[in-house]
């Protein structure tokens, strides 16, 4: 089925509950009527499909959250998750009140869509970002990028370094053991990418990124790989919508052999000798772009630089969006380890 635009249902059926199978089946519908062959995108119709939450002060499952302007020049938005102290409606005072536990984790997340669907109060990443608070005892902030392929690389780095140094320096953020702020960033897909590259612009900063979260983070490169061979098509996603995305992205001319897609391919930068921040990589064993998030993970290893690799043989992407099978609470199990002291 390479090269081919169609995926083949039932062996997605097979192996994810059937809501799951639903859910992501109709992201997969919506985002083949949104593509164009030309490279353009349908925000508009983009906009309709994907349901949104507003931010809400009256906390959900012991959790409210609200919406910052971060930039006005680019009108970048984040939405903040706190957990609430207390019952009732917490008041404006609330919302930048200082962290009262010795330390706590503040997870900047970004969302997956392959950088071109998707934001910060769609209703699924919204739900995602509350249970991360509850299951971490974190604050999450969740950046709501601007996406191809209106705004191309390196828009979504650059909105992630905004939002990066925003919450560095909240002194509200900051835990009360050491007024530090205990940074770490998270993302699916396309979020788990933008994790990597912001992480790479803190190096050369003063600011201290504690720990990377990549679930199924969306690499690749010029190669074919095994993976991609062997899986295109078969688990919701095919070859060449992963190339429509790339194309879309990247700087106009440029390759999957980019920095930006094949970050140890030949035109990568060196992580050897560079204090980066340890990492937990989460790869599903049905995604067809495994091979290159396991590459990614050697090449880390092979920079001396610190990784844990959760491997999910029978996980496809997207298992993590709802709790309905043992994968998903392994991962929140494992990412709350991960942000723990």
């Amino acid at each position: 089925m390479a090269g081919s635009n169609q995926v083949n249902l039932s062996d997605s059926k097979r192996v994810v509950p059937l809501n799951t199978w639903v859910l992501i089946s109709n992201f997969k519908l919506a985002y083949n009527l949104l593509r164009r062959p030309d490279g353009t995108f349908n925000r508009h119709l983009a906009e309709f499909l994907d349901r949104k939450v507003p931010a809400n002060a009256n906390p959900v499952d012991g959790v409210f959250s609200f919406d910052v302007l971060i930039d006005r020049e680019t009108s970048l938005l984040s939405r903040v998750y706190r957990q609430a102290d207390g019952e009732g409606l917490p008041s404006i005072v609330d919302l930048e009140k200082p962290l009262s536990s010795d330390i706590v984790p503040v997870i900047i997340f970004f969302h997956g869509g392959s950088f071109a669907h998707s934001s910060s109060n769609s209703a699924i990443y919204d739900t995602l970002c509350r249970r991360l608070v509850g299951i971490c005892k974190a604050v999450v902030v969740s950046v709501n990028y601007r996406r191809a392929p209106e705004n191309r690389y390196p828009c979504a780095y650059d909105d992630g370094w905004a939002a990066l140094s925003w919450v560095n320096s909240r002194s509200w953020l900051k835990s009360k053991k050491d007024s530090k702020v205990h940074i770490y960033l998270a993302g699916d897909s396309s979020g788990g990418n933008i994790v990597h590259n912001v992480a790479l612009r803190a190096v050369d900063s003063d600011i201290e990124v504690l720990g990377n979260i990549l679930l199924n983070p969306l690499f690749g490169g010029q190669n074919r790989t095994e993976s991609e061979k062997r899986l295109d098509g078969k688990y919701f996603v095919t070859i060449q919508d992963r190339d429509w995305y790339w194309r879309a992205f990247l700087p106009e001319g440029e390759d999957r052999d980019h920095p930006a897609c094949n970050p140890f391919g030949p035109k990568c930068i060196s992580l050897e000798g560079i204090k980066f921040p340890k990492s937990l990589v989460v790869v599903a064993g049905l995604d067809l772009i495994q091979d290159w998030q396991l590459a990614y993970v050697e090449g880390l290893k092979k920079n001396n630089q610190e990784v844990k690799l959760l491997y999910l043989e029978r996980a496809t992407i997207g298992f993590y969006l709802l709790p309905n099978n043992d994968h998903f609470y392994t991962v929140m199990d494992e990412i709350s380890n991960f942000v723990t002291p």
